[in-house]
């Protein structure tokens, strides 16, 4: 699940339990699956496919199990699968687009506005929030021991086709266009670079800061409460704060 380029939220969602972990497997084999079913399973004509391939292989997936997924994906006649995104806003205001992967769109458009209600937001129309954010892809570097020389990582993601360049307390996030995230990815780490997190995101143009210890509470409830649910795939949100 996405926030934003801050490395709290990406190490969050590094330190998943395995229990967690087999949810994110779940949730990329549904992709996986629209995505066959959309346009088959030869990943070299489908370029969707192929992005979610390597998207599995960055969030570890073993290769017997992106196989087995694609294979039953093929075999699939009777699910049908379709990807329905949702706009709204958190407690104070908080933009948040949540992705979706369903076979029963009344039941998934019930539980997301449930939580929104619940947790002090309410769920908007499709473009209220998404003019907000920027599809791009987000690569980030871990540095902890200080044995990275900045200005070569700067040169090499250039060069592979990175857009932009950060470096903070030992952590250096680049930017690319969606398409190119896992082609940066894979000459970063054919130089040498060890990549802590890879994926292709939306990221906001402004960012809110919640104060209010209630505010904090229910907005953290409410993505807990999207990210546990396997209809959603994907949320995206512009809280600068995330504990």
């Amino acid at each position: 699940m996405s926030g934003h380029s801050k490395w709290a939220n990406i190490k969050h969602k590094k330190e998943k339990t395995d229990a967690q972990k087999a949810k994110v497997f779940t949730k990329i084999g549904k992709e996986i699956t629209v995505a066959v079913k959309m346009g088959g399973g030869d990943p070299a004509s489908n370029s969707k496919l192929r992005d979610l391939i390597a998207k599995a292989k960055s969030n570890n997936v073993p290769n017997d199990n992106i196989e087995r997924c694609i294979k039953k994906a093929q075999g699939m006649q009777d699910v049908n699968y379709e990807e329905i995104v949702y706009e709204g806003y958190g407690p104070a205001g908080v933009a948040v687009i949540v992705e979706t992967t369903t076979d029963n769109r009344n039941r998934t458009a019930g539980e997301v506005r449930h939580y929104f209600d619940k947790f002090g937001g309410n769920m908007g129309q499709t473009g209220c929030v998404s003019y907000m954010f920027e599809p791009k892809g987000l690569i980030v570097i871990q540095d902890e021991d200080g044995e990275i020389d900045e200005d070569a990582l700067m040169e090499t993601a250039l060069e592979a086709g990175a857009e932009d360049f950060s470096g903070e307390e030992g952590v250096f996030e680049i930017t690319t266009e969606t398409a190119d995230v896992f082609a940066v990815k894979e000459a970063l780490e054919a130089a040498g670079y060890t990549i802590a997190s890879a994926e292709q995101t939306k990221l906001p143009n402004t960012y809110v800061e919640l104060t209010d210890e209630d505010d904090i509470k229910h907005m953290s409830l409410l993505l807990e409460h999207l990210d546990d649910n396997d209809d959603v795939i994907n949320v995206y949100h512009n809280w600068e704060n995330e504990q």
